[in-house]
């Protein structure tokens, strides 16, 4: 049966309540590769094949297959795919600045609608600050919600840790400096000598 999301990482996410970057709802998507692909306008699909960037705002989506469809209502579905030794890679900054999440796997599946990404197979997510990693989740899938910015993840086969378990690491939170602890002990004042005697000249 599926795991859910444990209560520590849910806090762990929660800790910064920064959700993914609002402006990219407005952001048009930018789609190319180098192969040759196909724009079906009867069943609104787009398939591309070929080194395929997405781009939409921050998010940056790399695979080397992908099959777009758009729903009736406007919302957008992509399936992706990677290569061998070729994940599929994705990325989108957070709303506070410095912050992102990040991650590869050998499928992808994005739908604009739910706001979710499905990382399948060999599942690898991070949540990312500055250059410094946060929280690391591994497992066989795993799905991130960017509206609010909740990961759920299961075990399986497909996990890349051993016996298909899921796995997920904390960095330690850095503590604030204590100034006063920090602080180099005060110079003491300088005072004349009582036991010295000045010198005789020859």
């Amino acid at each position: 049966m599926p795991q859910r999301l444990p209560l520590l990482l849910a806090i762990a996410l929660a800790a910064a309540p920064a959700l993914a970057e609002k402006a990219d709802r407005l952001k048009p998507f930018v789609f190319s590769s180098d192969k040759p692909g196909k724009i079906d306008n009867v069943n609104q699909r787009l398939e591309l094949v070929g080194n395929v960037i997405i781009t939409k705002g921050s998010l940056l989506l790399r695979a080397e297959k992908v099959d777009v469809r758009e729903t009736s209502d406007g919302y957008v579905q992509a399936y992706a795919n990677g290569a061998t030794g070729q994940p599929v890679s994705f990325r989108q900054n957070r709303d506070v600045p410095g912050e992102a999440v990040e991650g590869v796997a050998d499928q992808l599946e994005y739908d604009t609608r739910t706001e979710t990404v499905r990382f399948i197979g060999n599942a690898r997510v991070r949540s990312t600050k500055g250059t410094s990693v946060e929280t690391e989740v591994t497992g066989a899938i795993i799905i991130y919600n960017s509206r609010t910015e909740v990961l759920s993840f299961e075990g399986g086969a497909a996990s890349p840790n051993p016996n298909g378990r899921h796995r997920i690491v904390m960095m330690p939170r850095a503590e604030p400096a204590d100034d006063a602890a920090s602080a180099p002990p005060a110079a003491l004042p300088l005072k004349p000598s009582t036991t010295l005697q000045p010198g005789k000249p020859s």
